[in-house]
């Protein structure tokens, strides 16, 4: 089986680990893995803010480099949501691209589904000491029907307690450029979030996508939080001999 990973700009400019943990649980499935080098931004910031003609100039980029492959792999629910669900939309107006666009679509999956549900993965090799709380971001769970995946296989995981939060579903106020539009409001969801996780007696934070992991683990910091911050793939990978996110270098 061979497929392509699509980084993400988040994994690569604030937390590279979270791609090689990505890349090493998919050789571990079994996976031919390829990491091609053109790719770029999915263009959801632009998408979101309007900009039609710069979010379809970068999706053909994507498009053109992804799509020789038979599976696109994304760790992040909303990257992956960007190519499946709105390429697609955005190219409404231009046939040509929409068939391209939904041809791409339908072979992109979020980490923890094509893992479970494509690849077969029924559990990992990893160890971890530790009670943990998975949040479920809004594209990872509304848009790619992600939630039993990564539960199922941190399920797998030695030393790992589950220990599930209020509201788990309910978003943390991250939504991209919506924290820099609306950062009252984000600041108050983002302060509810921090409050269920505190209050599941959790000491680890986990989730599917990094905005919202650097957004959470920003208002936990900021509150003297003693919470880790993981992404998920960092835990399956048992790659959590570093800093959590926020931590830095000295933690």
């Amino acid at each position: 089986m061979r497929a392509a990973l699509f980084v993400t700009c988040l994994a690569d400019l604030f937390r590279p680990q979270v791609g090689f943990a990505a890349l090493k649980l998919l050789e571990q499935a079994g996976v031919q893995v390829d990491v091609p080098q053109m790719q770029t931004c999915c263009g959801q910031p632009a998408y979101n803010n309007g900009d039609r003609d710069d979010a379809k100039a970068i999706a053909r980029q994507v498009i053109e480099t992804f799509e020789d492959y038979p599976y696109v792999v994304v760790p992040s629910g909303s990257c992956a949501g960007m190519l499946r669900l709105h390429y697609p939309e955005l190219f409404g107006d231009e046939p040509g691209w929409q068939a391209r666009a939904e041809s791409l679509a339908e072979r992109t999956y979020e980490l923890m589904q094509f893992l479970t549900d494509v690849a077969g993965l029924a559990g990992v090799d990893a160890t971890y000491d530790g009670t943990v709380t998975y949040h479920d971001s809004c594209s990872s769970l509304r848009e790619m029907q992600v939630r039993a995946q990564p539960r199922r296989l941190l399920g797998t995981v030695d030393g790992l307690t589950l220990k599930e939060m209020r509201d788990t579903e309910v978003c943390c106020g991250f939504g991209g450029t919506f924290c820099v539009k609306y950062p009252d409001i984000s600041e108050r969801m983002v302060s509810d979030k921090v409050a269920a996780i505190e209050a599941s007696g959790a000491d680890t934070l986990l989730a599917g996508d990094l905005g919202c992991l650097l957004n959470i683990a920003g208002r936990l910091k900021r509150l003297d939080s003693t919470v880790r911050v993981y992404h998920v793939a960092e835990v399956l990978a048992g790659m959590t001999d570093v800093p959590g996110i926020g931590d830095g270098e000295s933690a």
